[in-house]
């Protein structure tokens, strides 16, 4: 018996054993690392599934309580979410402008519709837009009165119709 707690102590120790699977890197994701694509968002969602039971009160999305805290570039959260064509992780603290200067990224000009009260995004490079043909991949950080003193930092796939849509709505509204 000592020697099996042994070995299982040893298999532990060293990563090895079958049950030590790492989870994704859900911050990288968020990050757009690898770039965004309907496989690699598939393969995070059910790793979601398997770490947690979603939160779904929030319209549109799904949101995931890991067991652990990520941290990475001094950002810290400890949930994942799944919303529409994007997925990303809720930071804590409102530390969307802190985001936009670590990791380039410019204001955005739409508020989706009062959804978020600051944003800021860059749109992927075209080496790095796998679905072009149908919209644009971006890296955003947005933080807004629904997100309770989060920030929202994800990798966001917005097809032409529906960004065409949201400029035409937002031209009207001028």
């Amino acid at each position: 018996m000592i020697r099996k707690i042994a070995l299982v102590a040893a298999a532990l120790a060293s990563g090895s054993a079958p049950a030590m699977a790492a989870a994704p890197d859900f911050f990288a994701a968020a990050l757009c690392q690898p770039p965004y694509t309907t496989a690699n968002a598939t393969e995070l969602y059910e790793a979601a599934e398997k770490l947690a039971q979603p939160d779904t009160s929030t319209l549109g999305a799904a949101i995931y309580r890991l067991p652990q805290p990520i941290e990475r570039d001094g950002f810290t959260t400890q949930e994942v979410v799944f919303a529409g064509m994007s997925v990303g992780v809720l930071l804590d603290g409102p530390v969307a402008a802190e985001l936009a200067r670590r990791y380039g990224l410019a204001p955005e000009e739409s508020h989706l519709l009062g959804a978020s009260t600051l944003g800021f995004a860059r749109v992927l490079s075209d080496d790095q837009q796998a679905l072009k043909d149908l919209g644009l991949i971006s890296i955003v950080a947005r933080e807004g009165p629904a997100m309770e003193g989060k920030t929202l930092l994800a990798c966001e796939f917005v097809s032409d119709e529906d960004r065409k849509a949201l400029e035409a709505y937002e031209n009207a509204d001028r």
